[in-house]
C-alpha cells in the first residue's frame, strides 16, 4: 500500500527548518493542549488577543485536530507563536466556514457576539474543501524580524499539517499591510487573493480585512518533496 506521507523525507524537510531556526537563536517545539497556548499567548504584551478558533473556551479542537508552535530565545523567552487547525469541509467550503462564523467558534449561536460578522468575496474560498488545515495566529517578537524568519515558521508548519493530515489545503487570512510590506512573500505563499474575510468580531476587538492565502495538498506536497537546501540558505 502507497503512503500519502513519507516519513523520512517529511523529517529531512523539517530538519532543515529546525537547524535554521537554531542558527537565528530559536528553539522550536510543537504543543497540543491549547489551554497552555493561551496562557502562553496571554503573557506576550505585544501579541494581539489570540484568535478564537486557538481557544478552548470558544472552540473546540478534538485530540490530533491541532497544535500550536512556540519558539523561545537562549533566554527562554519567548520569540514566536503561532498555531494550526484542521476542519473537514467535506460538506462545506471555505467561505461558508467563514461566513457562518463556525470558523472562528465551534457554537456561533452561543459563542459570537450578535453584531459578529464576517463577509468572504475571495472567489477561490468557495472552491478550498475538505481536508482543510487552517494556519493562524502568527507572532514573532520585534527583535527577530527582517531575518527571514517568516520562511522558517511557515516552513515548519507545513511540514508538520502535511506529515500529520496530508490535508487537500492549506489556507489563512493575512493582512493587507503583511502583503505591502513584503512579508507575505516570505512566507512563500503560492497563491493570494483579496477579498478573504470583512470581519468584526466585537468581544476579540477584531475587526480587519484580510487576504485569502492558500496551497493545495500537490503544491504542499511537492514543496516538501522537492526542497532544496541551498534554496533555504540564499533566502535566509
Amino acid at each position: 500500500m502507497t503512503s500519502v506521507v513519507d516519513p523520512l523525507q517529511v523529517s529531512r524537510f523539517l530538519q532543515i527548518y529546525d537547524a535554521a531556526a537554531v542558527q537565528k537563536g530559536i528553539k522550536l517545539s510543537i504543543g497540543l493542549d491549547f489551554y497552555e497556548y493561551v496562557s502562553i499567548t496571554r503573557r506576550l504584551p505585544t501579541k494581539r488577543p489570540t484568535e478564537p478558533c486557538f481557544r478552548p473556551d470558544r472552540s473546540v479542537i478534538k485530540s490530533g485536530e491541532g497544535y500550536w508552535m512556540l519558539g523561545v530565545d537562549s533566554n527562554n523567552e519567548v520569540a514566536l507563536v503561532e498555531a494550526a487547525r484542521l476542519y473537514d469541509l467535506s460538506q462545506s467550503n471555505f467561505a461558508e466556514h467563514l461566513e457562518s462564523l463556525k470558523l472562528f467558534y465551534s457554537d456561533p449561536s452561543k459563542h459570537a457576539h450578535p453584531q459578529d460578522s464576517c463577509t468572504c468575496t475571495a472567489p477561490s474560498a468557495k472552491k478550498i474543501t475538505g481536508k482543510v488545515a487552517y494556519h493562524g495566529d502568527f507572532w514573532l517578537r520585534k527583535d527577530f524580524r527582517r531575518q527571514g524568519i517568516p520562511k522558517i515558521m511557515a516552513g515548519i508548519l507545513r511540514g508538520v499539517s502535511f506529515a500529520m493530515w496530508a490535508p487537500d489545503f492549506v489556507c489563512g487570512l493575512a493582512e493587507r499591510w503583511m502583503l505591502e510590506k513584503g512579508v507575505l512573500a516570505q512566507y512563500g505563499h503560492t497563491h493570494h487573493e483579496l477579498g478573504g474575510a470583512i470581519l468584526h468580531l466585537v468581544e476579540e476587538n477584531i475587526v480587519e480585512e484580510d487576504l485569502l492565502v492558500w496551497l493545495t495538498r500537490e503544491e504542499l506536497r511537492k514543496l516538501i518533496f522537492r526542497h532544496d537546501r541551498s534554496d533555504l540558505a540564499l533566502a535566509l
